[in-house]
């Protein structure tokens, strides 16, 4: 079965960009390559993160790694007490979904 293992989410500050990678079962096939799911990018500022694009590679989606990747960069930012302006629609989603995200959500300017 195609992409059976396990993701993993890296973080690079220097690059504000939040990676999922998935790590192959080895029982499952064998094989043990990583390959980058996707990724969110972002800005940094004093007092918000800034969550400009989520990008799923194709052969990737409908398997629910955009909402595990949004949620670990939420879980992760909740941590450090600043709030989210989700300009990326699939996070703006994600929250509207999610409401225990609410919180920390400021509206994107228009």
């Amino acid at each position: 079965m195609a992409n059976v293992g396990t993701l993993r989410i890296t973080h690079s500050p220097a690059q504000e960009r939040y990676e999922a990678i998935l790590t192959p079962d080895p029982a499952a096939d064998g094989s043990g390559d990583e390959e980058m799911v996707g990724y969110l990018d972002y800005v940094s500022e004093p007092y918000q993160v800034v969550l400009t694009h989520t990008v799923v590679r194709e052969q990737f989606s409908g398997h629910g790694y955009a909402g595990q990747l949004v949620r670990y960069v939420l879980d992760d930012i909740r941590a450090t007490g600043k709030q989210v302006m989700p300009v990326c629609s699939y996070v703006q989603r994600f929250i509207s979904q999610h409401p225990e995200y609410a919180d920390m959500a400021v509206p994107v300017p228009q």
